[in-house]
């Protein structure tokens, strides 16, 4: 590694997800020396286990307790500190780490990136529903603590590269690239009896169940505008998304003269979190490398609004202000629930979502719990999934 300065001691929340499963990899191929402290996982324990054997954590968790036994039975005699249940995930969290990889998808990431803030540490963030449904109270703890937020969706961290905080005041536009997921060439009628097997079918990314059904929505390039609202202080009318099947340029930022920067890369989520982890240095790995001439051309379309009606909600969610876009995230997750479940149809996803945000904008989106950030979202993400529920339960309709 030369004389880079690497973070030494490492938590990786959500290990044996596909983020947290691709920074152990980094890990591995660039021969980094880290005292990993802290694994935690969902409900893969088998993955979990081979993971603690190979990398020694001080401490292995699965969210689901049930598991604990067996976790403890497969661990027993090699010094592998285990725990489970959610609180034992935050407590894994708090734990002293130089950074923190923030992968556990959804809401249930919330409170665990908290804990980690309020620890001082670098935060890799992959948990795009934490600034979400919290942005500003996450954001304010990190700048109390002494520690740094560094984005990690590829989107996120291509606007990090560019952006020049010195120069926020002439930044005219965001924009952030999407692929359109499998169905960018679906019409409506094809999207209404589309599965969850072929919503799955990402054509460029290897993700999860759960982002790749959001990136199929559009969801993700909804919540990931409102992320990029709070991480660059941005407005909704200056953050735009322009559809790119490629998924080379994972970014831009425009500026008052003219100039756009962008950042180029593969689709490979191991180049973020490499520039996570040795921020604000650039570390060597035998990453893929982009080759222009063998790709030959880059195309770019306007997203279809009719089509996937959760770009519109995002920017509505960020003009409501408030609680309005955690509203926004607990309904998607609720649908998506539903969806893979095969309760509703893909077109009632986005549906769903937007009825939930009809229902609560009478509460103004102030609805706040008294209390600190995780409180209140809380109280607006329960509020939001009973909401979703209903709506859900009264389309009465199966795939």
């Amino acid at each position: 590694m030369g004389s880079l300065s690497l973070p030494r001691r490492v938590s990786i929340l959500g290990s044996t997800g596909s983020v947290g499963t691709s920074t152990l990899d980094l890990f591995e191929q660039a021969g980094a020396e880290l005292e990993v402290v802290a694994l935690t996982a969902g409900r893969n324990l088998d993955l979990l286990v081979a993971q603690a054997l190979k990398w020694r954590p001080q401490i292995a968790v699965i969210e689901d307790s049930s598991r604990l036994g067996e976790l403890c039975e497969r661990l027993t005699g090699t010094g592998i500190e285990v725990a489970a249940g959610a609180s034992a995930v935050v407590e894994a969290a708090r734990r002293e780490a130089q950074w923190v990889m923030s992968s556990i998808v959804g809401f249930a990431g919330l409170a665990p990136t908290l804990a980690a803030v309020e620890t001082g540490a670098i935060i890799a963030l992959a948990n795009k529903e934490s600034l979400v449904c919290a942005g500003p109270g996450l954001l304010r703890k990190a700048k109390l603590a002494g520690g740094v937020i560094i984005p990690v969706d590829s989107e996120h961290s291509a606007i990090f590269q560019v952006f020049d905080p010195h120069a926020a005041d002439h930044v005219t536009r965001l924009i952030l690239t999407a692929s359109g997921g499998p169905f960018r060439t679906w019409t409506r009628d094809q999207m209404a009896v589309a599965t969850p097997q072929q919503a799955v079918a990402h054509p460029n990314w290897d993700m999860g169940v759960k982002i790749s059904i959001d990136s199929a929505t559009m969801m993700n390039k909804a919540l990931e505008t409102i992320e990029a609202a709070y991480l660059f202080g941005m407005p909704p009318e200056r953050l735009d998304v322009l559809v790119h099947p490629q998924s080379i340029i994972h970014s831009l930022v425009e500026y008052a003269d003219g100039s756009t920067l962008a950042q180029l890369g593969t689709p490979d989520m191991r180049t973020p979190i490499a520039c996570a982890l040795a921020w604000p240095e650039r570390m060597s790995w035998p990453a893929p490398r982009l080759d222009l001439a063998a790709l030959g051309q880059l195309t770019f379309e306007q997203p279809d609004f009719s089509r996937f009606p959760a770009l519109k909600l995002a920017k509505d969610a960020l003009t409501a202000g408030g609680t309005a876009p955690a509203v926004m995230n607990a309904a998607n997750e609720a649908a998506v629930a539903a969806f893979l479940d095969r309760r509703i149809g893909f077109l009632d996803i986005a549906d769903t979502v937007e009825e939930t945000l009809n229902r609560l904008s009478g509460e103004g989106f102030n609805v706040e719990a008294k209390g600190d950030a995780l409180e209140a979202a809380m109280h607006t993400d329960a509020l939001a999934r009973r909401t979703a529920a209903e709506v859900i339960s009264g389309l009465g309709r199966s795939i």
